[in-house]
């Protein structure tokens, strides 16, 4: 069926991962004027189905333009999140292809696909569904929107938290491009290039590429390989024709290769503690396998039986969009997509041992060649939307309005298995099953603006979505492929949880998510609004679990925003200051948790709908242009935020599992009892775990207490600048850049769980750490304050012809924890530096 779908939708569109950004020219960058103006340049962007200048829509949207990205160092969406407000962007632990974006504190860092991603990646109006593969290179770019709050009403599901949104270039009226080369450190080699071809004078296409390839940054000191490349390549065709003086056609296609990985590492040797000159890694289990099947004697099934360490994610994306006038201040425009991602992988968790603990701070080297904990997985996604959206003008004016119907179709196949060494000769096949899902949506959507004055807009709108997902599970182990299943067999049939309540295979989904704004216009210069909208992002299941039991489902997050907001321009377009004050409460807010089962040691995930969450912020930026050449820019955010568990009586939900309620109790008695969280197990066989296993689980700290939410520190800031210097009249341009970037401290596990280096004796028992915070940090959630620091330096020829440039990113190397799994800590990357020349024509 999507086959079917995706040869009628008409061509094509794409996106390149893994490369920096360059406009040929000012249009291609988004602005509305010319670059060389004085003053800072009208962004036009979209974040309302329709062209308006950022500085008239009542959304809190960070717009850039392919100049603004350059000089702010910003090559591909993962950086994004040094400069926008309460955004929060990293790689996904393990998957370098993968952005885990946190966006007013809502967010998800999980890639498997019966979990959608809060905040919405769009490229040319394309939603893309799975967040795998999400980390777009700014590649022939013309602008990035990022809409902060939720998006319900015009861009629908999944985006209660916000929207990326990425408009790539158009083709050019006349012949013309660029070509670049590069060179970097990590032996980092890249080759880039465009050109623009007029066909006819109604039709044009554009041909781009890129490729590139480096080392890694992480020495394997066990294989001697290197981790943590980022290989690459990609090509795309955009397509431009005017079909008539009443109908356009904008299409493009993009296969796109990225090999990049986010692997455990650590800044000293953990063979060898006093070698810090680095990032090290000393698992096994190798990227270039010395056998066809290096999980043996395991049986896996499948091609993935012979992964090695690392990951691959092959991705093409069409999109069309065909659009008509069909009356005076009216338009028609079809959009139409198809997106198909392949992602195989092969990672470890645990760095070829075991996982740390407060019994094992630091768990002794081991080197398993099938890895410590292991993930194999070997994905298959595809999916096809189309969209008919309407958008005019009723009343001579007094009406403006967008409206729609939206339908998606996405099928996944994700085949995976779990491995878990306990010794150098042991390794246990945790699971091995194929998991299929679907969903498919309907939508029909409608905005409209009552243009009450000249000065005052009142909007309202609203979505109603109508949501079916279906999923089936496979056991691919040959015990439960010989004629009989038992009862640990991964299948339909064993989906029942522990109190025997059967796990549903489907779920619906039909909700309304309404918007209401008003807008103040007391002059040109100067926007005052104030919205409410509502968003929901879609239910799933536990997908990673091990056994049939831990399948749990998980219902849909639903949550209303409230926001004030006050945008200006003041001395002729030299000073543009945005401020946003927001509100947000979300019900039923999913939670994902990857934690240490505590009798066996290995990882144990499990999502629930917890708690509710509030969270409520400021944010503020700032760009002005003193003088021509200079641009000077310092965006703000604060958020105070928390989780909010109803008041319920303790108990289990209706699968058996604790409510919040009923695990605090648990933990306070089990803390009284003198057991310390995040321990070995030290209870005789067939007798209860004496680690209180409540505490440190879910969104329970070890200490009993509800814990922090997650990746939102309370203060964001980012300052820099550019000057364009011209050096006397020899044409040439001298460009200067910097930009920096701070977040306060924050926590990277749901349960805030860190493990420190002082020795706790409790209840009889005496570990050489402890969860509580006393002594030096070790390893886990805690992630203090930090600050990034990217520059650059720019030498432009005669009219731009070309361009020599250095520039480093995190210059001077600062080191801060981005995620936690299961104790462990995962860093941001090191400094970068690379060499670039570039020749347009």
């Amino acid at each position: 069926m999507i086959k079917l779908h995706m040869a009628t939708a008409v061509s094509a569109l794409a996106v390149a991962l893994a490369a920096p950004a360059y406009a040929q020219n000012g249009e291609q960058a988004g602005t509305g004027e010319s670059q060389a103006q004085e003053g800072l340049s009208e962004i036009i962007v979209t974040a309302q189905r329709r062209q308006e200048s950022v500085q008239d829509v009542p959304i809190a949207i960070s717009a850039f333009s392919a100049e603004q990205l350059r000089d702010q160092g910003v090559s591909n969406t993962l950086q994004l999140g040094q400069y926008v407000p309460n955004l929060v962007a990293q790689n996904n632990t393990g998957i370098g292809s993968a952005n885990a974006y946190f966006l007013r504190g809502l967010g998800s860092t999980e890639t498997i696909a019966t979990f959608d991603p809060p905040v919405g990646t769009y490229v040319d109006d394309i939603y893309l569904s799975r967040q795998n593969a999400n980390n777009l290179a700014l590649f022939d770019v013309a602008r990035v929107e990022v809409l902060r709050g939720p998006q319900g009403t015009l861009f629908g599901r999944n985006t209660t938290g916000g929207a990326i949104n990425v408009i790539m270039a158009e083709p050019g009226d006349t012949i013309g491009g660029y070509a670049e080369v590069g060179y970097g450190r990590y032996d980092k080699k890249m080759v880039r290039g465009s050109i623009d071809l007029p066909l006819a004078d109604s039709f044009a296409i554009k041909v781009s590429g890129y490729w590139q390839d480096d080392d890694g940054y992480v020495k394997n000191v066990t294989t001697g390989e290197r981790l943590n490349d980022d290989d690459g390549w990609g090509v795309r065709l955009g397509i431009k024709g005017e079909l008539a003086p009443w109908a356009r056609w904008r299409a493009s296609y993009a296969h796109v290769v990225s090999e990049g990985e986010n692997t455990l590492n650590f800044t000293c040797n953990p063979v060898n503690p006093t070698d810090c000159k680095g990032r090290f890694s000393t698992t096994g289990l190798r990227e270039n396998p010395q056998s066809a099947t290096p999980f043996a004697p395991l049986v896996i099934q499948g091609r993935k039986a012979g992964y090695g360490n690392g990951q691959k994610a092959d991705t093409d994306i069409i999109t069309s969009n065909l659009a008509f006038d069909i009356a005076d201040k009216t338009t028609l425009s079809l959009i139409t997509g198809y997106v198909s991602l392949t992602q195989q992988f092969a990672l470890d968790f645990f760095d070829g041992r075991g996982g740390p603990s407060v019994s094992v701070p630091f768990p002794t080297v081991q080197r398993y060649a099938r890895g410590g904990f292991t993930i194999v997985n070997d994905g298959s996604h595809q999916q096809f939307t189309q969209e008919i959206k309407l958008d005019g003008s009723l009343g001579n004016g007094l009406i403006d309005y967008v409206a729609g119907f939206f339908y998606i179709d996405e099928r996944n196949r994700t085949n995976l298995a779990d491995v878990f060494s306990i010794s150098p000769a042991t390794s246990l096949l945790l699971g091995d099953r194929i998991v299929r899902n679907r969903t498919e949506a309907y939508a029909g959507y409608v905005q409209a603006d009552l243009n009450i004055t000249e000065q005052l807009k009142l909007t309202a709108g609203v979505r109603y979505t109508d949501e079916t997902k279906t999923l089936s599970i496979s056991d691919n182990r040959p015990s439960c492929n010989d004629g009989t299943v038992e009862v640990t067999c991964m299948v339909d049939a064993n989906l029942r949880a522990s109190n025997g309540v059967i796990i549903p295979t489907s779920q619906t989904a039909k909700i309304w998510t309404p918007r209401f704004a008003l807008n103040f216009k007391p002059n040109e210069d100067i926007l005052l609004f104030a919205s409410a909208t509502k968003g929901f992002k879609s239910g799933g299941w536990n997908a990673r679990a091990t056994s049939p039991a831990q399948f749990l489902p998980f219902d849909e997050e639903k949550v209303w925003s409230y926001e004030a907001g006050l945008k200006t321009e003041f001395f002729d377009r030299r000073v543009r200051a945005n401020i946003t004050a927001f509100w947000m409460d979300v019900s039923d807010l999913q939670i994902l948790a990857g934690l240490l089962n505590p009798a066996t040691g290995a990882i144990t995930f499990l999502t629930r709908n917890f708690a509710d969450y509030r969270n409520k912020g400021i944010e503020a930026e700032l760009t002005v242009a003193p003088v021509t050449g200079l641009t000077l820019y310092a965006n703000v955010g604060y958020q105070d935020d928390k989780y909010r568990v109803p008041d319920a009586p303790a108990g289990n939900d209706i699968y058996g599992i604790q409510n919040v309620q009923a695990q605090l109790a648990a933990c306070r008695t089990q803390l009284a009892a003198g057991q310390i969280p995040g321990s070995s197990n030290s209870a005789l066989a067939g007798t209860p775990v004496n680690n209180a296993p409540a505490c440190a689980a879910g969104i329970v700290t070890a200490n009993g207490t509800i814990s922090t939410p997650v990746r939102t520190p309370d203060w964001s800031l980012a300052i820099g600048g550019s000057y364009r210097a011209p050096l006397g009249d020899s044409g040439l341009t001298l460009v200067p850049s910097v930009n920096a970037s701070y977040r306060s401290a924050q926590e990277v596990a749901i349960a805030n769980l860190s493990i420190y280096n002082a020795p706790v004796t409790r209840g009889g028992r005496t570990t050489p750490a402890n969860p509580f915070g006393d002594g030096a940090f070790i390893t886990g959630s805690e992630s203090p304050a930090a600050w990034l620091v990217n520059a650059g330096l720019a030498l432009n020829g005669p009219d731009n012809a070309w361009q020599l440039a250095v520039e480093c990113t995190n210059c001077f190397n600062e080191e801060f924890i981005q995620s936690s799994l299961s104790n462990y800590s995962y860093l941001n990357q090191p400094m970068m530096w690379t060499v670039r020349a570039r020749y347009n024509f």
